[in-house]
């Protein structure tokens, strides 16, 4: 039986156009959902749009449009991004469409069911921008903690969800199941928060009417963050096809921004249980991005469009700096100097240059044709560099299960690395001894084979493009993984063919 994994980005609030936040997440879930396939895995990839609630509602009254225009003409936008950064989603929901409604009734109706529902009212401060309530211990100087924009008070009757009545469950549920708030400190801060209490939780709203109508009470309207979650339950099936649902559910990983990660791993496990429904597995939580050390503002006119950034230095060296900068979980500075520089030194020189004078070579000495290896040719240094990639697979396996692509990258340049000494150590253009140029040759376009598979989630145009060179087929789908690791005498006989640099430098 085929194993199966599902991976989520958020869905994006249509209030706001693409920045590199939300390429950060969404190439963060591709990396993984390619890795996956490789690994042999039956991958649901789900990113979309959040387009309900009182934002919307305001800025399409401010345009002098509908709510549903606002977020159609946003909408387009992700859509035309996520094939430029080539992310493979295999679903986009919209909280518009008809599947979305029909799973937030259910998953509604039946924690009112339970119980877990109640009428009431309601009166707190409430951040517009961020769609969160807050007491008055959590304002900073009146203002809300996380945008420290302006709040109002709100009074009016709503409906209750039971969320006091969680806290010893969801502590349990943590405890039991290490690894499912990750990074670590954000798992301690969960843990924390939760320990110091929880309230019950308005989920409903009468004061703007862009939602879903809560059942049987149409005055109200769901509140968005009970509305939006539910979309991870309605893209496998839920309520209407048992068999995906039980097929992909429960979600193994949800990618998230620091920012919601109370939502995902508080309310929404605590939501799934009342519901009867089993909680995700994971839920990761990765930093945010600064600009030139400043954060970003739409005032300062600092935001970073991944489309241009994309367009101009290309997609896969985007993808690469977003995840060789900084470890996958801290926050990261962006500038285009750091960007240019692992450009040049890191795919240019490193991994570019190794392909191309590797390439050279077999042309120059064996007429294009890669040739088999001498076993009485292995000596030390050879040995050293089998060694090095025997390890590679089950170290990087270790360390996507936590996602940290940042060491991932650093197992993989450090081959790079190796392969590039190797080059220099053995001197091959000055080697008289024909079966150990052969054996060398021969190294090196199997290393080249190997590193192409593990470049191939962050950077899968030069996977591609690597390959090609190689003499090997471009795509890797329905490949077996093991064969494409495979070292010694995977390579004999492939028609090596000259090609562009792999990576440009950039000035």
């Amino acid at each position: 039986m085929t194993k199966t994994f599902y991976v989520t980005t958020p869905i994006y609030y249509v209030n706001d156009v693409p920045h590199i936040g939300h390429a950060y997440t969404t190439v963060a879930a591709d990396v993984i959902a390619r890795y996956k396939r490789l690994r042999g895995f039956d991958v649901h990839f789900l990113t979309g749009t959040d387009e309900h609630g009182m934002k919307v509602e305001k800025s399409a009254a401010e345009a002098m449009i509908s709510p549903i225009e606002l977020a159609n003409s946003v909408v387009e936008r992700y859509k035309k991004l996520w094939p430029l950064l080539n992310i493979s989603n295999t679903d986009f929901i919209r909280t518009t469409e008809g599947r979305h409604k029909t799973a937030v009734d259910r998953i509604w109706s039946d924690v009112k069911k339970k119980g877990d529902i109640y009428l009431g009212h309601y009166e707190d401060w409430y951040c517009t921008p961020c769609e969160t309530f807050l007491t008055e211990l959590q304002l900073v100087d009146g203002k809300c903690p996380e945008c420290l924009r302006e709040v109002e008070k709100l009074t009016e009757e709503s409906y209750f969800f039971k969320l006091s009545e969680f806290g010893d469950s969801l502590i349990e549920y943590i405890e039991k199941n290490p690894g499912f708030i990750e990074p670590a400190s954000r798992e301690r801060e969960i843990t924390n928060f939760i320990k110091t209490g929880l309230r019950d939780l308005s989920v409903s709203r009468t004061t703007f009417s862009w939602g879903i109508p809560v059942p049987d009470d149409p005055k109200h309207v769901i509140y968005v963050w009970f509305d939006a979650l539910t979309n991870y339950l309605a893209s496998v099936g839920y309520p209407n096809d048992d068999l995906k649902f039980k097929k992909y559910w429960p979600a193994d990983l949800h990618i998230i921004g620091k920012d919601i990660l109370r939502f995902h791993t508080v309310y929404w496990p605590a939501f799934l249980e009342s519901a009867e429904l089993p909680k995700p597995k994971k839920v990761f939580a990765h930093g945010w991005w600064t600009v030139d050390g400043a954060k970003m503002s739409k005032s300062t006119g600092n935001v970073v469009d991944p489309v241009a950034i994309a367009e101009e230095y290309g997609t896969d060296q985007f993808r690469f700096f977003l995840f060789r900068e900084v470890p996958f979980g801290a926050d990261g500075d962006f500038s285009i100097e750091a960007l240019k520089s692992r450009i040049n030194s890191e795919l240019a020189n490193d991994l570019g240059n190794l392909l191309s004078r590797s390439v050279s070579m077999i042309i120059k000495y064996r007429d294009g044709v890669v040739p088999d290896y001498v076993e009485a040719s292995i000596g030390e240094l050879e040995n050293e560099l089998l060694n090095s990639f025997s390890a590679l697979s089950s170290s990087i396996d270790k360390l996507f299960a936590h996602l940290n692509y940042y060491d991932v990258l650093n197992e993989i340049w450090l081959r790079v690395r190796e392969m590039n000494a190797y080059v220099g150590n053995c001197e091959p253009w000055k080697e008289t001894d024909d079966d150990k140029l052969s054996t060398v040759l021969h190294l090196l376009a199997a290393g080249l084979k190997v590193l192409s598979v593990y470049i191939n989630p962050f950077m899968p145009t030069a996977s591609e493009k690597l390959r090609v060179q190689l003499g090997l087929s471009p795509s890797l789908e329905g490949k077996d993984f093991d064969d494409e690791i495979s070292f010694l005498g995977t390579v004999n006989g492939l028609k090596v063919t000259k090609g562009d640099p792999l990576f440009p430098k950039v000035d």
